[in-house]
């Protein structure tokens, strides 16, 4: 192998571990650069606002963020095509997936919801609550959003837990 052959591949092999280095350093996004957005109304009934969101960069698929409902408002139905963890970190709220109970959900409570699940979640009508969101893309994507939950739905789900 010729000399200039040599040095080619040994600063090719040296700019793949530093680069590979760098993907091996611990990332803090601190979180006074978190700006809140109000949640879309497309995708959400009443007054949301998203904090933190993050997003891995690949081959990670992993993002999320903290998203915080007043009373009463709540996601439109939707599902996630690998699933998705809430962990409710303060207040009271609502789960449901299509055709299930509703269930209360509160402060320290983990929620699992399994790939392609229809389902929504918001906050009681007597209470606000926040969640951290934690989901995986796939293509991509992370959510699939459908139609709204209804007043009718939502008033009927509330009632049912004394909400």
């Amino acid at each position: 192998m010729s000399t200039k052959s040599l040095i080619t591949a040994a600063m090719a092999l040296g700019a793949t571990t530093a680069f590979a280095e760098r993907e091996r350093e611990v990332s803090v996004t601190r979180a006074s650069s978190h700006l809140a957005t109000a949640g879309a109304p497309e995708y959400f009934t009443g007054s949301v606002k998203v904090q933190s969101r993050f997003q891995a960069t690949s081959p990670a698929r992993v993002g999320g963020g903290l998203m915080s409902f007043e009373r009463a408002a709540r996601t439109a139905w939707h599902a996630h095509p690998l699933g998705q963890t809430l962990i409710v970190t303060e207040g009271a709220g609502l789960v449901q997936h299509w055709g299930g109970a509703v269930q209360e959900i509160g402060p320290g409570d983990v929620v699992w919801i399994p790939p392609g699940v229809k389902h929504w979640h918001g906050a009681t009508s007597e209470s606000g609550m926040s969640h951290i969101a934690i989901s995986e893309s796939l293509d991509g994507k992370t959510v699939d959003w459908m139609e709204h939950v209804s007043d009718e739905q939502y008033g009927k789900n509330s009632g049912d837990v004394g909400g």
